[in-house]
């Protein structure tokens, strides 16, 4: 049984949860570590790690929007991957949001045609449909990178339901210190 620890901007700059933030995700999808710390104490965000005993084995952070949970950034350990703790952790993510409110994820296309790890993509993908999300249609791109958004709903979600989720986070990123 894992255990789910909340993380919060006090305990956050902890070297296992940034070193694995860091390396998990492509620094172009990445807000800057610190800036994430900050955003902990202005934005309802669910930092979560995931510890097996005393071993650290992934995170999680969720966005608590009004009508969507915003899975922003969901990891395991590289060297843990392929042993269940994903399915593990994203369980545990997914039945620990009972307000009824659709899990969105943004998520490295598997159908940009460019992509550099392609089979990587693909893997994540099919984890994710496994899991219960559904490919809703709706695609972005950021920094050359395209996104395909899933959802756990059946009901459509547009760019403009997009648009709405991100707003929120551009207003805290204009408003934070050093960003004017």
């Amino acid at each position: 049984m894992l255990k789910a620890v909340v993380v919060h901007s006090q305990n956050a700059n902890n070297e296992e949860l940034r070193r694995l933030y860091e390396t998990a995700f492509p620094e172009g999808e990445q807000i800057p570590y610190d800036d994430l710390i900050h955003l902990l104490d202005v934005m309802d965000i669910d930092y979560t790690a995931y510890y097996d005993g005393e071993m650290f084995v992934g995170l999680t952070m969720v966005l608590r929007l009004p009508k969507y949970n915003w899975v922003w950034y969901f990891a395991v350990r590289e060297e843990l991957r392929g042993k269940g703790y994903g399915q593990i952790i994203f369980t545990s993510m997914v039945n620990s949001y009972r307000n009824g409110n659709p899990y969105i994820m943004d998520i490295e296309s598997p159908f940009q045609p460019d992509a550099p790890n392609p089979e990587q993509r693909q893997r994540r993908y099919a984890f994710y449909l496994r899991n219960g999300m559904k490919d809703t249609g709706t695609h972005r791109t950021y920094n050359n990178i395209t996104f395909t958004i899933l959802s756990n709903s059946d009901e459509p979600f547009t760019r403009q339901d997009y648009d709405d989720i991100v707003a929120p986070l551009r207003a805290a990123w204009d408003n934070m210190p050093g960003k004017q």
